[in-house]
């Protein structure tokens, strides 16, 4: 069964309007984590798809929750690429309705491991303006947007207007001239920046944790490259045990994963 969700959350004071309700099911933790968004046609080609997974793959190893629609495409492998544990689903619909069909088994997994959000209340079947509600909670989550493909006037194309408006980073993979023209389009018209080397576009996040690393609250914290003085607050003595440990460094005032 559905919750409210009553905590605040600071990145969607970004959207048109703040969420008047919000329900849930899963685990809130994953709120508090980096996030990307990643969303894109649904009918997307093999060179996208094997990119798609890996690149959500690449993000979840560093501690990076990845967040997208449910929908089929390229939301579906991104959600698959993360993990269900890594990842946040974003419906359009009720959550006592798993929608779509097909990806029922997908979206029960990430109820119990990662996190499905929804602003509308059970009963609610999905409609053409629900998706639009949707795709705007997407991207507002979300630290960027990445697209991996869409068409021109496609409904991807619409969450990239939205990240305009929020003034996040967009990135998207480079494809051929005559494929994927919308984030063509984003490239030719410099608003958006092309994913070269998915290992290297990942380590902005961080490292990928050793085996021996629990990834703790401690851990993600430290994913976002904090000051010195945001981690005594917020960690205290543990931040010099880690440095001690040698699982920190600490340069300039900011603390990395070693």
């Amino acid at each position: 069964m559905s919750q409210i969700l009553t905590q605040h959350i600071p990145a969607l004071e970004g959207m048109k309007k703040y969420p008047s309700s919000l329900f849930y099911k899963g685990n809130l933790e994953l709120l508090q984590r980096p996030k990307v968004s990643i969303v894109g046609t649904r009918r997307p080609s093999n060179y996208t798809r094997q990119c798609t997974y890996t690149l959500a793959n690449a993000l979840a190893k560093r501690g990076v929750c990845v967040v997208s629609g449910a929908a089929m495409g390229v939301d579906t492998i991104a959600h698959a690429g993360a993990g269900e544990e890594n990842t946040i689903a974003v419906v359009a619909n009720g959550l006592d309705i798993r929608y779509p069909a097909v990806n029922q088994s997908l979206i029960a997994g990430i109820e119990t491991k990662g996190l499905v959000l929804s602003q509308f209340n059970d009963g609610f079947r999905a409609t053409g303006w629900s998706f639009v509600v949707r795709n705007e909670l997407v991207v507002a989550l979300g630290d960027i947007l990445i697209v991996t493909e869409a068409d021109l006037n496609s409904g991807s194309m619409r969450s990239v207007e939205y990240a305009l408006k929020m003034g996040k980073e967009i990135f998207v993979l480079p494809q051929r001239l005559d494929e994927s023209l919308g984030t063509n389009q984003l490239l030719q018209t410099k608003n958006a920046i092309a994913i070269h080397d998915i290992e290297t576009f990942a380590s902005m996040f961080g490292k990928v944790a050793d085996d021996g690393l629990e990834k703790d609250d401690f851990f993600y914290f430290c994913q976002k490259s904090p000051t010195f003085e945001e981690s005594l607050k917020e960690f205290g003595d543990r931040v010099y045990e880690a440095e001690f440990e040698g699982i920190i460094t600490i340069q300039n005032g900011i603390v990395r994963l070693s």
